[in-house]
């Protein structure tokens, strides 16, 4: 498992820093969003650093880009039984923040569309 020692996600990934987990395995790691932009907004997290999806999906193989997908699929049906909504940001143009390639999992409100 590669990690970044300064990417503040692999930080959560190794448990230096702590987060509000509510899913972990050897795949991925998913934990509340510290600044939620719904009621539940929930971050699903691959366990080796990838920047962006595209880098994802060109090294890690099938298995591993479909669990991510599964888990954020897992955590939208327990946290918005009504519905949900699941975000990738790429790239600083598409909003992305945080550079470790990362899932939002946003439930528990209606969601309005276009999104931003």
């Amino acid at each position: 498992m590669a990690l970044d020692p300064n990417c503040l996600f692999c930080k959560i990934v190794s448990r230096e820093i702590p987060a509000d987990e509510v899913l972990r395995d050897d795949h991925v790691v998913a934990f509340h969003d510290r600044n939620p932009q719904a009621p539940t907004h929930v971050l699903v997290v691959p366990t080796e650093h990838a920047a962006h999806l595209s880098d994802f999906t060109r090294s890690a193989g099938d298995d591993r880009a479909a669990r991510l997908l599964a888990a954020a699929s897992e955590l939208g049906r327990r946290f918005g039984p009504d519905g949900y909504r699941v975000v990738i940001n790429e790239g600083n143009d598409g909003g992305q923040t945080v550079h470790h390639l990362h899932a939002h999992v946003l439930a528990g409100r209606r969601m309005n569309w276009p999104p931003g």
